[in-house]
């Protein structure tokens, strides 16, 4: 049975995996970013390569985070369908509501 609890945690963990993936598109960006500096400059073959690997562990972790956000908002969706069967009420769902929305248009952007 679905409580507010269940849909506070799975709001807060929504939210929380969409920060990490902003964080790790930014890591991305900085760290090709620092890959091209270094190439410019002509840094050390063996330094450059472990830079290429630390830019390539960081763009493994985009679609980890994709999936689990997907996994995260199939249970949060679920929940609230629950809560509303049973005529539940609360800030809570109204929150609910808001975080599946901005998942789904983060979802819809970076399709285009």
């Amino acid at each position: 049975m679905a409580t507010i609890r269940n849909l506070k945690i799975k709001t807060s963990t929504c939210k929380r995996i969409v920060k990490e993936l902003h964080s790790y598109e930014k890591e991305v960006d900085r760290e090709a970013a620092k890959t091209a500096d270094m190439k410019d400059k002509g840094a050390d073959l063996y330094d450059l390569k472990q830079q290429e690997n630390v830019l390539a562990e960081s763009r493994m972790m985009i679609p980890d985070c994709r999936k689990r956000l997907e996994s995260s908002l199939a249970d949060l969706k679920g929940t609230l369908a629950e809560l509303k069967e049973s005529n539940e009420q609360g800030v809570e769902i109204e929150e609910a509501e808001n975080t599946i929305a901005d998942v789904e248009t983060l979802f819809q952007a970076e399709e285009k």
